[in-house]
């Protein structure tokens, strides 16, 4: 049993507080966070024990100190967290890119850098705070670890500990192997979302359009829904592998345009094929498990 310090409580620290909670794995759940109506709302839907003023009180003998705040305001609280915890705490965060989280912590902890364990469950939705929180968000999803060759093997063990005690499976791999991965599979994609959206929204007719959308139109766009000001900087700091994987999406849309405009079925018809046996196969993958 632990006292576990909840930097930012938003959808994703509400419901890693509730799911600690409610689990029994610890002993006090301290949150801390920039709205006091949403820290309210956290203890009212039982996500959190308390929370505290500062930054510094909420550290203050929590043996675990969990940072789910923006990445862009990650460096500032690593600069307060890493003034506060002690020898024997351990750091992580849920950051959806890494290697701008390990370069600040390295830089900034300096000695403690050796407790700090980068991490970032794969898990979430479009909507934010902590009314959003879902107690079992982390069941049955993964969750990605990236240690150095610096971070404390014990404190690895207990921060993998806790993610499989709360359903989740839980893979390591290096800070480039998952913003890389990431960078595909869910930045390009909101990237891509949030384009469509207003690709449709500088039309004439872009009223009419939207009452007529699809369910795929809806299915597709829904990430749009997300909060800009997060995804702003998530984008940028993964921007290099963002950048190289759009170059490669508009060279396939580029082939698909001329396709169309050739009407070479058959070429439309080998694309389609090629992404469904693709998204198939993924899905019996996920039945399975």
């Amino acid at each position: 049993m632990k006292k576990i310090a909840i930097i930012g409580v938003g959808l994703i620290g509400a419901s890693l507080g509730m799911a600690l909670r409610r689990n029994g794995l610890a002993s006090e759940v301290i949150g801390f966070g920039r709205s006091s109506q949403n820290l309210e709302k956290a203890v009212e839907i039982g996500a959190i024990d308390r929370f505290e003023a500062t930054i510094r009180e909420a550290c203050v003998g929590a043996e675990i100190v969990v940072i789910a705040a923006s990445l862009g305001a990650t460096a500032s609280i690593l600069r307060e967290v890493g003034a506060y915890v002690t020898d024997g705490s351990i750091i992580t965060d849920v950051g959806s890119v890494k290697g701008s989280v390990v370069r600040d912590a390295r830089l900034i902890l300096g000695a403690k850098f050796d407790i700090f364990v980068p991490g970032h469950p794969i898990a979430g939705n479009e909507k934010s705070g902590a009314e959003a929180a879902i107690p079992d968000l982390f069941k049955d999803h993964k969750v990605i670890l990236t240690p150095t060759s610096d971070t404390r093997i014990e404190a690895v063990n207990q921060i993998e500990k806790l993610w499989t005690e709360l359903g989740s499976e839980v893979f390591k791999m290096s800070v480039e192997s998952h913003d890389r991965a990431l960078a595909m599979t869910s930045h390009l994609p909101h990237l891509l979302a949030y384009n469509v959206m207003n690709t449709l929204l500088r039309q004439d007719d872009s009223q009419l359009l939207l009452e007529f959308s699809a369910g795929g139109f809806r299915d597709f766009t829904r990430i749009a829904s997300s909060n800009p000001e997060l995804w702003a900087d998530i984008l940028l700091m993964n921007k290099e592998n963002i950048v190289k994987f759009c170059g490669e999406y508009k060279n396939s849309l580029n082939s698909l345009t001329l396709a169309l405009e050739a009407s070479d079925r058959q070429r439309i018809i080998e694309t389609f094929s090629s992404a469904k046996k693709a998204r198939d196969s993924q899905l019996i993958v996920d039945k399975k498990r």
